[in-house]
């Protein structure tokens, strides 16, 4: 899917409104492929962003789970580790 779109669940802090409305704008322009839409599509786009980030809020407030929560900068840092190990010279 899109790589941008980062797992949200939990994460300790919990995601914030800006990170779930992020992860909707870029599901809505992955799906739509509009990067920004035209002012016709405006109000479509806008409507799907906010229709979909109060779905993904309302997923993540009703999910359970017994694992721990991950540590945020821990699990930047994995990635970041990750990602020089793949892109390595």
């Amino acid at each position: 899917m899109c790589r941008n779109i980062k797992t949200l669940y939990n994460f300790e802090p919990p995601a914030t409104d800006a990170e779930v409305h992020a992860a909707a704008l870029q599901f809505v322009r992955k799906v739509s492929g509009f990067r920004s839409p035209s002012r016709a599509n405006d109000e479509a786009f806008e409507t799907a962003v906010e229709e979909i980030a109060g779905s993904v809020a309302r997923l993540l407030a009703s999910l359970e789970t017994t694992a721990t929560p991950k540590d945020r900068v821990r699990e930047e840092e994995k990635g970041r580790a990750l990602s020089r190990r793949r892109f390595a010279n």
